[in-house]
């Protein structure tokens, strides 16, 4: 068996690998050599094949918190949602998250209920101001989580948007 890393560098999840799967995934890799060696791909683009899939895979919010988090949490004053609180049409709402920490590494964005409440994981890289902006589908009102990783510890913050018009088939 071998583990896959929750956040790169942190937790784990034991995944089996049968045979075939194996195959796979050295054919994958042996492809993205393939495009990185000839310059179609660039290496920072060939590290989304190590995305965190069973946290994105979670069907409910603390499945999720559970795969991404894997010490203390607590809520933090330096991380702010940057959102409306009414959104007239939850397949467009735009949310921002601005963290003022020191050795920010990851920052991640869940919607409460969601049917896969994660909705998108940022690598944040040495010395950088750590302000992301996306746009995020809500099936309904709902709370955002955000989860600041910063020098090995989780930071959180939640900011509960109302939707008048859901985005996730509603």
């Amino acid at each position: 068996m071998r583990t896959l890393g929750v956040l790169p560098g942190k937790g784990d999840t034991t995944m089996d690998f049968g045979r075939r799967a194996f195959i796979r995934r050295a054919s994958n890799t042996g492809v993205v050599a393939l495009l990185v060696g000839n310059g179609f791909l660039k290496p920072g683009a060939a590290r989304a094949a190590l995305w965190n899939k069973p946290a994105f895979d979670a069907t409910t919010l603390q499945e999720a918190l559970g795969k991404i988090v894997d010490g203390p949490l607590a809520k933090s004053a330096n991380v702010n949602i940057v959102a409306p609180e009414i959104a007239e049409n939850g397949a467009v709402v735009p949310v921002g998250v601005v963290a003022t920490q020191e050795n920010i590494e990851a920052i991640a964005i869940l919607c409460e209920k969601n049917p896969h409440p994660l909705a998108a994981i940022f690598e944040i890289p040495p010395g950088t101001l750590a302000d992301v902006k996306t746009r995020v589908k809500m099936a309904e009102s709902a709370n955002i989580v955000v989860l600041v990783r910063a020098s090995g510890t989780f930071h959180m913050a939640v900011k509960e948007i109302k939707i008048t018009r859901g985005g996730c088939g509603g």
